[in-house]
């Protein structure tokens, strides 16, 4: 199964990378300026930025809670884009 969200701002670039050294703490992650991968317990994340919008894959694992892998996820997102939060995340 893989979650698609796409999220319109114009900081999906800042975001991403925020989210990605953030969690590079705990997790193995990898990332530049427009693309980003996430280890995270519950599943990989990947993100995607351009000049209007972030995109958030998420690839839940067999045994993950998929409604608080998403939640999470945005709870983040939107704690960096707080001027601009909440992010209207529109899940597929």
């Amino acid at each position: 199964m893989t979650l698609t969200a796409t999220v319109p701002t114009t900081h999906g670039s800042r975001y991403l990378q925020q989210l990605c050294k953030h969690w590079s703490h705990k997790f193995e992650t990898s990332f530049d300026a427009d693309k980003g991968e996430i280890a995270f317990p519950m599943g990989p994340i990947h993100l995607s930025a351009d000049a209007e919008l972030l995109t958030v894959v998420l690839e839940p694992n067999a045994d993950a809670d998929v409604e608080k892998f998403k939640q999470v996820v945005a709870d983040h997102l939107d704690r960096f884009a707080f001027r601009e939060a909440p992010l209207p995340f529109n899940w597929a």
